[in-house]
């Protein structure tokens, strides 16, 4: 799904990964399941959820805006979701914005019968694909990339939707990992190159396809393995048979997804993220040592790095800024009044800790740079002597076109400027970001291959592993979005 950048309080400065996928066969309690699910994979994206069931015949389905405890919670829906399988989505700032009608999972009834299909990430080729569909006489129904693998089940010639999907993703360029379900079927598929994550799951007999291992943690179930890239997993109730649909090739995962997007409590592509975030802490602090005193995390992304970062540099590890954990992205329509209160609603400094001291501040990434700055302001005014930041992520100077909204590029600080210039615009005595070898040697590689990455980290370096058909390298993940709500 295609994604935009915005921000409804005016002030969030960071890059947000979009959906979260989960699915599940053979449980009698899939529905409830899937909520449970949903609810951990919260952080994936908090605008919408849906959840859709069938009991073999028909289908069922309930989709709001907003949190998933906030509509799933109820009993009453629970009941109205009946049947052995689910499919849930959690959505995040996807194109056409807060409307219904792009919350997933998306469902369409073909000759074959019923199909769900929930997405994570993004197509780079949506737009042209929509185009020559909508020429072709399809009608549209959302402004959702997702749509576009729908109608391309819908009119491929082959007999079964297990051949009717397939042939439907050879079409597709860029990002995804799909769970559907049919009648009687539950799929998993990751693309070619792996760029989003995907996980195979089993509770008492049942599989489960989700995101990320956090959410088969929070039902007790069972983690068996990650789904490769290009592979397909195809779930019945008794059985589950695997396809390569794509020649194998040298994995792209989201190197971000380390730094920030995954939960710390996740484990992802056989490492557990909150050590990973540990060892970029400790790279870093080898890399870009700081004068000083103490070390603090900007919570909470920044929390396990800025612990590695403290046992490595042999400084206190303290919560110089603490955050209230219960405003949510519709706390206040901010007026300019309280615009002006920016970070506060989230973050509030610690001035008994930070007074007189010399602090190393920790933060996963900087994007635009407003957030930063109005930290290292309030670090300052609670009498901090000297402010030095650090970054768990080498500097963000490009767009991604795989599932995470980033601004356009003439809005990312380290493309427009280098880090001493972001530095005095911040206003910390120093700025240090972690290399790109050091992050790969943090995540477990010796260092980039230069030749053939092993992730993918276009957001740093510009080296996108996919076409981009529907936009150049110098376009924007805005324009992308315009160009599809147009088409």
């Amino acid at each position: 799904m295609t994604t935009i950048w915005r921000s409804s309080a005016g002030y969030d400065d960071k890059l947000h990964e979009e959906c979260g996928v989960f699915g599940i066969i053979g449980h009698d309690e899939a529905a409830a399941h899937t909520v449970l699910g949903l609810h951990a994979l919260q952080h994936r994206g908090q605008e919408g959820a849906g959840i859709v069931t069938t009991d073999g015949k028909n289908f069922f389905s309930h989709r709001a805006l907003g949190l998933v405890g906030d509509n799933f919670s109820s009993e009453d829906v629970i009941e109205t979701l009946p049947g052995f399988m689910a499919v849930g989505h959690n959505r995040y700032s996807t194109t056409g914005g807060d409307r219904l009608r792009n919350v997933q999972p998306l469902f369409g009834d073909f000759a074959f019968g019923g199909l769900a299909l929930a997405h994570n990430g993004n197509l780079t080729n949506a737009i042209s694909l929509r185009r020559r569909l909508v020429e072709r006489g399809c009608l549209f129904q959302s402004t959702s990339d997702t749509e576009v693998i729908i109608h391309l089940i819908a009119r491929s010639r082959k007999p079964s939707v297990i051949d009717r999907l397939s042939d439907a993703l050879l079409h597709l360029q860029g990002a995804y990992a799909l769970v559907a379900m049919s009648n009687d079927l539950l799929i998993g598929v990751r693309d070619p190159l792996g760029v989003r994550p995907l996980v195979l799951g089993e509770l008492d007999g049942a599989t489960i396809l989700t995101s990320e291992s956090c959410a088969l943690d929070i039902m007790g179930a069972n983690f068996v393995r990650d789904i490769e890239p290009g592979e397909m997993v195809i779930a019945s109730k008794d059985r589950i048979e695997t396809r390569q649909l794509f020649p194998k090739q040298a994995s792209r995962f989201c190197i971000f997804e380390y730094v920030y997007f995954a939960r710390p409590d996740s484990v992802v592509e056989d490492e557990g993220v909150y050590e990973v975030r540990k060892r970029i802490g400790a790279e870093l602090a080898a890399e870009n040592r700081a004068p000083a005193d103490i070390v603090i995390p900007v919570p909470d992304s920044g929390v396990p790095a800025a612990i590695g970062y403290a046992q490595a540099a042999n400084l206190p590890f303290e919560l110089g800024l603490i955050r209230n954990h219960y405003v949510g992205r519709t706390f206040i329509e901010p007026s300019d009044q309280i615009r002006h209160f920016g970070v506060k609603l989230k973050h509030n400094a610690n001035r008994a800790t930070v007074a007189g001291k010399r602090v190393v501040l920790i933060d996963d990434s900087i994007v635009r740079g407003t957030t930063s700055t109005k930290i290292v302001n309030m670090v300052r005014q609670a009498g901090a002597s000297e402010v030095h930041m650090r970054i768990a992520s080498p500097p963000t100077r490009h767009s991604c076109y795989y599932g995470v909204d980033t601004p356009e590029r003439s809005k990312l600080l380290a493309a427009q400027h280098d880090v001493a210039e972001m530095a005095a615009m911040i206003g910390v005595d120093s700025l240090g970001f972690i290399s790109l070898d050091g992050l790969y040697r943090a995540v477990g590689e010796q260092d980039r291959d230069v030749a053939q990455p092993q992730y993918c980290d276009a957001c740093f370096s510009g080296d996108y592993p996919t076409a981009l058909e529907d936009v150049g390298n110098g376009g924007t993940t805005a324009q992308l979005t315009f160009m599809l709500e147009d088409a």
